[in-house]
């Protein structure tokens, strides 16, 4: 196939000037294109150009050797790569007939059900053992949180089937590098899942909460139709190592789960899990993350700000942002998980504790647009070992807690207040959207002075690039803790633990993804380094 870039559309084109484009950009005639298929679609939305789309399209014509010829040293006319997922391994018989040990995995969100989904495809049938419940029993127990304040430490916005990105804005693109195409890997999956078939294609995509239930649960299927185990309701609460080898898992109120390979496919949130690790003497380090707060603007001033005249126009949907500040005192101070059209939302695990988060629906539609807005620490602000972290952060929760009036509703200030350093009493026009609610005050006792001192940098600061940024009525929220984990189980070359054989740390939990796609890449990477090492021995 033949691959065009930066094809140039209005945005309200006709369905046929695509097709209409190419013949005219390759000066071929109809009846020489086979036929094509968008790989990406942007847009260009600046302020001084007409609104268009750019596209990047594969295509097929009957002589494909003369039309590279032709346009051989142009760069936005070349050979299609080769996008297609190639398995690495097949399982040997012996998982069939039941005289192998079947890889466990640990985890059922993103990282977890592709590492689970591929371990599956290629015949090793795993057993998955997952602490929450089933997607839709899991979402009763998060409303029960947010609307009635009552908190199950099992089931809610960290544990359960498909992890913490079930109840995010389900964004589904990452920085990391994709030199084998992992990521469309990914996207295909959700696609046959049901998930909408322009997220193969457009710049930024996203599936949100609601479309992912459903999107999970088929995963889930697949998975189970393809001889693997779904146990939900299983806690790991121990590990056997014998000679530097995995040799089992313990689960709570469960016997023993013997086991030679086992993928660690723990959210950032599975924080008895990493102390059990700890005390099993897995090697792990402590590592970066952030905290903060989350921000509440009206979604029309970020959508004016970013898309100018062209705001509100329905094809280009809700403006998103990302922003980025190094204060004085040497803190970076950036955009976090950024939400357009959502809310924020209540994502602690555990008891006495407040934790935000963003999320929104696939239509972005809810008056607010939020982010957080979160400030770089490093372990030398947590000395202490890999646990530091966890502690750190548990300390800024509880305080959360506290601010909020011990009823898990979240401490909350204007921006106007708080850049003034006094509290606030009142909203004004921007109201905010979480629940189980905001409770006013003075969030400067909630994160550390020097947090505090960058962030009230770093809004003023933004506001140069987004006009209404520091808007006095625009609303934060806290506390943003868990950004990433914090700390890092680390591994080999071989996708190992450095000091246990058969043990393969992964995803967010492990300090190896942030966000759903690198996730799932890191669980289909992992997945096969495993296959690899079970057909070895």
């Amino acid at each position: 196939m033949i691959r065009i870039t930066e094809l140039r559309l209005p945005i309200d084109h006709a369905p046929e000037a695509l097709e209409m484009a190419i013949l005219k950009r390759l000066n071929l005639p109809p009846k020489d294109l086979i036929g094509f298929e968008v790989f990406k679609r942007s847009y260009d939305a600046r302020k001084n150009v007409a609104l268009s789309f750019i596209y990047t399209v594969d295509l097929s014509v009957k002589d494909e050797e003369a039309i590279l010829k032709k346009f051989d040293g142009d760069i936005h006319v070349r050979p299609s790569p080769d996008t297609s997922y190639h398995f690495k391994a097949k399982a040997p018989e012996s998982i069939a007939t039941g005289k192998s040990l079947r890889p466990v995995v640990i985890g059922f969100g993103p990282c977890g059900i592709f590492a689970a989904l591929v371990l599956a495809q290629m015949g090793f049938k795993p057993i998955v053992l997952e602490r929450g419940k089933k997607v839709r029993e899991r979402t009763q127990d998060t409303w029960g949180l947010w609307r009635k304040n009552v908190l199950n430490p099992e089931s809610n916005v960290q544990f359960g089937e498909g992890g913490a990105g079930t109840f995010s804005d389900g964004k589904l693109w990452s920085q990391i590098k994709d030199p084998k195409f992992y990521g469309r890997k990914v996207i295909n999956e959700f696609v046959k899942a049901g998930a909408p078939a322009e997220i193969l294609y457009v710049a930024k995509p996203h599936i949100g909460t609601f479309r992912l239930v459903g999107v999970v649960e088929k995963m889930r299927q697949e998975i189970i139709e393809l001889g693997g185990e779904i146990r939900f309701s299983q806690k790991v609460i121990g590990f056997d190592i014998q000679n530097e080898q995995i040799t089992g898992v313990k689960i709570e109120c469960h016997d023993d789960l013997p086991a030679s390979h086992v993928v660690l496919a723990l959210g950032h949130s599975a924080r008895d899990t990493f102390q059990v690790l700890h005390e099993a003497g897995v090697f792990m380090e402590a590592k970066p993350f952030s905290v903060g707060f989350r921000i509440e603007h009206p979604q029309s001033l970020i959508d004016r700000a970013r898309l100018g005249p062209h705001a509100g126009n329905e094809l280009i949907g809700a403006a998103d942002y990302k922003l980025v500040h190094h204060a004085k005192n040497g803190r970076s101070v950036y955009s976090f998980c950024m939400c357009p059209g959502g809310t924020v939302v209540a994502a602690t695990s555990e008891p006495n504790r407040v934790v935000t988060n963003g999320m929104s629906q696939y239509s972005r539609n809810e008056r607010n647009a939020n982010a957080g807005i979160v400030v770089g620490i490093t372990p030398d602000d947590y000395p202490g070992g890999p646990m530091a972290g966890i502690e750190f952060q548990r300390a800024i929760e509880t305080k959360a807690f506290e601010l909020g009036g011990r009823t898990y509703e979240a401490p909350g200030q204007l921006v106007g207040d708080f850049l003034a350093g006094k509290p606030s009493t009142e909203f004004g026009s921007v109201l905010p959207s979480y629940k189980p609610g905001v409770h006013l005050t003075d969030l400067a006792e909630s994160l550390p002075a020097y947090a505090i001192e960058a962030i009230r940098e770093a809004l003023p600061a933004f506001e140069k690039q987004i006009k209404g940024f520091s808007m006095k009525d625009a609303v934060l929220t806290g506390v943003e803790t868990r950004t990433s984990s914090p700390l890092r189980i680390t591994r080999g070359p071989n996708f190992q633990s450095l000091n246990i054989k058969g043990l393969y740390p992964a995803g967010e939990g492990a300090g190896y993804a942030g966000g759903i796609l690198s996730a799932g890449v890191d669980g289909i990477k992992v997945a096969e380094a495993l296959a690899l090492d079970y057909l070895s021995k």
